[in-house]
């Protein structure tokens, strides 16, 4: 059964996570800890051996090895972190891949009740066997690649027994000789059967077959996905590689992470523990990681974390059965909601949220960005035909100053900084008439004015 502990780790707080270290049920002790029963059994061997059977002239010999050893654990000789990880992050891609890749009705029955019309009889015998027949080809897959849903339908009796296939319907089943998987088989069924309804008039157009055909094939895609996830693995040899790579890893640790005898002053050998804390560790973080790996590699079958692929049996049925029959045309009365005479509203919090009502809305990261007047200034491409020209406050210096007050004002009141762009005016109406400009060096004096005052009145108002 999959564990979820979702709720426990919704809000982030102190010890958040310590407090699933003491969970036994889908935990890495669970999964671990026979592993390290025998690791910690072979080292106890090696040095019980060591201390108390060896002669002198055996243990020297005995050193030397443990030396030779432990100078390839200490070092990126075996590369055990490189082919862990990658293996790892491979197998959880294909896990995630083959969940997301799991046959859900959803789509497909609500295509089916909208669109498969008739309150009659027969209308209600079509949706219901288009459904059937879907939920059919998601059992046939799954048999094939799950073994909590083989234990449960261990024979095609036992689905006809289940209600997903008739007695006719298995005799025609079994007629078919084919040396491959026919889980396909329903959902042929289901194209016939919903181009039948279409020639009867219950799906009245051909969009709506073709609707009907989408969905059909989508989740055919899925079923066929999950089928190639089951036939095509990981490549053996680097399963193997990856397998090979920890346990020779922990193999050479068993004799070169010894504590040896500190007297005769060998390197990094000042201390007689006993207890080689930090290798137990290293075994507990690799082969746990290894372990992970095995895990996730194929979902599907009975450990604590493998998808709960009869619940979802059980669930796709019931669902698609409501919603093609019991809630066909079941609809409540419409009437005019409560906001119906309301034109501006919120909806009201309880007061274990009202405090979020206090919190702005989020209208832009650059909402509320302030600009400085120079940044303003309009500049035409540096390519523009003709003399370049900056752009003049309309009226006099006085009007543009005031306008340029009144939209200093408005940006503290909350409005959006792009107006400002409005406060650059037309060109004055000689300018518009292509008139040269007369008194160059004038109007330059008077433009360099206007933009100096100008930076002060937005330096104040803002």
């Amino acid at each position: 059964m999959t564990v979820s502990y979702t709720l426990e780790v919704a809000n982030a707080r102190f010890g958040g996570f310590s407090k699933l270290l003491f969970r036994w049920k889908g935990s890495i002790y669970r999964l671990l800890y026979k592993e390290l029963l025998v690791f910690c059994g072979v080292y106890l061997f090696f040095s019980v051996l060591y201390r108390f059977m060896l002669t002198p002239k055996q243990q020297d010999v005995f050193e030397r090895i443990a030396l030779y050893c432990d100078q390839f654990t200490n070092t990126s000789f075996i590369p055990v972190l490189f082919v862990l990880g990658f293996y790892v992050t491979m197998a959880f891609n294909r896990w995630w891949g083959q969940y997301t890749s799991f046959p859900l009705p959803d789509n497909l029955m609500m295509v089916v009740s909208g669109n498969v019309h008739g309150g009659d009889e027969r209308g209600r015998l079509l949706r219901r066997t288009l459904m059937r027949y879907a939920n059919l080809s998601s059992v046939l897959i799954l048999r094939s690649i799950s073994t909590r849903v083989l234990k449960r339908f261990p024979t095609l009796e036992h689905v006809v027994e289940a209600g997903f296939m008739t007695t006719t319907e298995l005799k025609l089943f079994e007629s078919l000789h084919s040396d491959f998987n026919k889980y396909w088989m329903p959902l042929t069924w289901f194209s016939n059967l919903a181009s039948r309804a279409r020639e009867e008039g219950r799906v009245r157009d051909d969009i709506a077959l073709r609707l009907l055909m989408d969905e059909l094939n989508n989740y055919r895609a899925k079923c066929s996905l999950l089928f190639h996830y089951d036939w095509i693995s990981i490549p053996l040899v680097y399963t193997q590689v990856v397998t090979i790579a920890v346990y020779s890893y922990f193999a050479f640790c068993v004799i070169g992470r010894q504590f040896l005898n500190p007297l005769k002053g060998y390197k990094d050998h000042k201390l007689d523990m006993y207890v080689p804390v930090f290798t137990l560790l290293q075994f507990f973080f690799y082969a746990g990681w290894l372990k992970v790996g095995e895990l996730i590699i194929n979902p599907f079958g009975e450990d604590d974390d493998d998808f709960e692929t009869n619940q979802l049996i059980d669930r796709n049925i019931q669902v698609s059965m409501l919603a093609v029959d019991d809630m066909y045309q079941n609809l409540a009365p419409i009437v005019k909601d409560k906001l119906w005479a309301q034109r501006y509203f919120s909806i009201p919090y309880t007061l274990s949220t009202a405090t979020e009502t206090l919190k702005p809305p989020f209208k832009g990261s650059t909402f509320d960005m302030r600009m400085s007047a120079e940044d303003l200034e309009y500049h035409p491409p540096m390519d523009a035909p003709g003399n370049k020209q900056c752009l003049h406050f309309k009226g006099s210096l006085s009007d543009g100053l005031d306008r340029l007050l009144q939209r200093g004002k408005g940006i503290l009141q909350g409005r959006s900084l792009p107006s400002l762009v409005d406060i650059s005016s037309h060109l004055n109406e000689e300018d518009d008439n292509g008139a040269p400009l007369k008194n160059n060096i004038n109007s330059m004096n008077q433009k360099e004015q206007e933009k100096a005052f100008t930076e002060v009145i937005v330096e104040q108002t803002l």
